[in-house]
């Protein structure tokens, strides 16, 4: 079997990729927490790579830098092992998970100390070919509106005559209703 031949396939591919078209890239133990990465990561999932890569160009956060290079790398990967065209990929996977935690002392008042957690991330990014939209299927008609307009059609229901409600007598007419006198 050839090199061309074989199959470009590992474990870690098959369970990120799958058996669909694409490549991924990731940084490990990077030193950023899981919780800010993953607020940048949120911005680049789903999104096509030249979006992406431009978002991430200008975003604020300082995890930022580090998602734009593994995005590239990603690309990059897909080009020269997939031969997949760089304005065709979209970000299809895109996780953070936590790595170790360096476990670090601060010294406090009174001769204590305290613990700061450093922690580390795993940054995975993939990409794989967008799915061109297919034509819209049309659906059929719904039967609401036939059931709507057969109702219309049938007899109406005898409806019931609501009372008007009584006029408020004065209260001279009232009182003189109850001694039997006119007003």
């Amino acid at each position: 079997m050839s090199t061309t031949e074989r199959q470009r396939s590992s474990a870690r591919r098959e369970s990120i990729l799958g058996s669909r078209p694409g490549a991924f890239a990731s940084a490990r133990y990077v030193r950023i927490t899981p919780m800010k990465a993953r607020r940048v990561v949120d911005l680049v999932r789903g999104v096509p790579v030249d979006q992406a890569l431009s978002i991430l160009e200008f975003a604020p956060q300082a995890a930022a830098e580090t998602v734009h290079k593994v995005l590239r790398s990603a690309v990059a990967n897909a080009e020269t092992t997939e031969g997949l065209d760089t304005h065709d990929l979209v970000v299809s996977v895109a996780q953070v998970d936590e790595g170790p935690t360096m476990k670090r002392w601060r010294p406090r008042a009174q001769g204590r100390a305290t613990r700061i957690n450093k922690r580390t991330s795993h940054i995975t990014l993939a990409v794989e070919p967008a799915v061109s939209p297919a034509e819209p299927v049309k659906k059929a008609a719904k039967k609401a509106p036939a059931k709507k307009a057969a109702a219309k059609t049938a007899e109406p229901a005898k409806k019931t005559a609501k009372k008007a409600p009584a006029a408020k007598k004065s209260s001279t007419a009232a009182a003189a209703e109850k001694t039997g006198g006119e007003a």
